[in-house]
């Protein structure tokens, strides 16, 4: 074969692997996927069933537990869609001082976290938005205000809603009766 004939095939060879690439990436960003892609973490947690005690109501609800370290640096990272019964647990071993905070660098949704001491009592409740920064750094705080052991995220006006304020119930006990588990450490 002439020079003329490879170039000329590997011309075709390109374009063939070009349209392959586009025809996957295309297909890759089909409407299904991306609004899974919305809600589906990126990392595995463990959920267990919450009862939010409002004055004689109980509330259900079923949160993700975030657990280990990276599990709660991440949290709701990039989701885009919360269900409304839905939230996330941040679990610790000792109590939290009350000045560090959440932020909510690549957060999509406006959520309100409660701040809950060992005892499952809402100590301080904070409204968050989504931060457009590029860099955390540019992103708020939002410390507690109070000790806590735990933090639970939900969608932005859901303790409002269901009238659960400061000195509010969250029974925690049920966090050991876990619905899935993490994939391995």
């Amino acid at each position: 074969m002439n020079v003329r004939v490879l170039s000329f095939m590997s011309q075709r060879a390109m374009c063939r692997l070009t349209k392959l690439l586009l025809s996957s990436i295309v297909l890759g960003c089909t409407s299904s996927e991306s609004d899974e892609a919305d809600t589906t973490p990126v990392m595995a947690f463990s959920s267990a069933r919450l009862r939010l005690v409002a004055g004689s109501d109980t509330i259900p609800i079923v949160a993700e537990l975030a657990e280990r370290k990276e599990q709660r640096t991440l949290g709701l990272m990039e989701r885009r869609h919360l269900p409304d019964t839905a939230g996330m647990l941040f679990i610790y071993d000792s109590t939290q001082a009350a000045s560090p905070g959440f932020w909510m660098y690549r957060t999509r949704i406006p959520l309100d976290i409660a701040f809950v001491d060992s005892l499952g009592v809402i100590r301080s409740i904070e409204h968050m938005v989504p931060c457009p920064a590029t860099l955390m750094e540019g992103c708020p705080s939002y410390p507690a205000g109070a000790p806590y052991r735990a933090a639970l995220e939900m969608n932005a006006g859901y303790f409002t809603r269901h009238k659960l304020d400061v000195g509010s119930k969250i029974l925690l006990a049920d966090t050991s009766h876990r619905i899935g588990q993490p994939a391995a450490r």
